[in-house]
């Protein structure tokens, strides 16, 4: 698999980087971070691939690898509309895992 960002395997390794940080953090709070787009509500519907790739200013292959890892550990949520799929945060999983980390795990 070729990296075109300078992470390189590293990027699958580790799931926790400083982009996967900012993705989650953007997607708080979505209409500030990211244009409206024609078929998809941020807030309800969550925020494409191609968005999260303009944003980081990496490809979309890329931002597909961070939002699939964050979606693989259950911090984000994958819904298909049409032939995209729209990421939105898990906020339920995500105070979990943060409940996890409070108890020393």
């Amino acid at each position: 698999m070729t990296r075109t960002d300078g992470e390189g395997e590293e990027m699958l390794r580790t799931p926790v980087s400083e982009r996967r940080l900012v993705i989650l953090e953007w997607l708080k709070d979505p209409v500030a971070h990211f244009p409206r787009r024609r078929r998809a509500d941020p807030v309800e519907d969550g925020v494409s691939a191609d968005a999260v790739a303009e944003r980081l200013g990496v490809s979309r292959a890329v931002a597909e690898t961070h939002l699939g890892l964050l979606a693989d550990l259950g911090l984000l949520r994958a819904k298909r509309m049409g032939r995209r799929l729209y990421y939105r945060r898990d906020e339920v999983r995500i105070a979990e895992v943060a409940r996890m980390f409070e108890k020393g795990w």
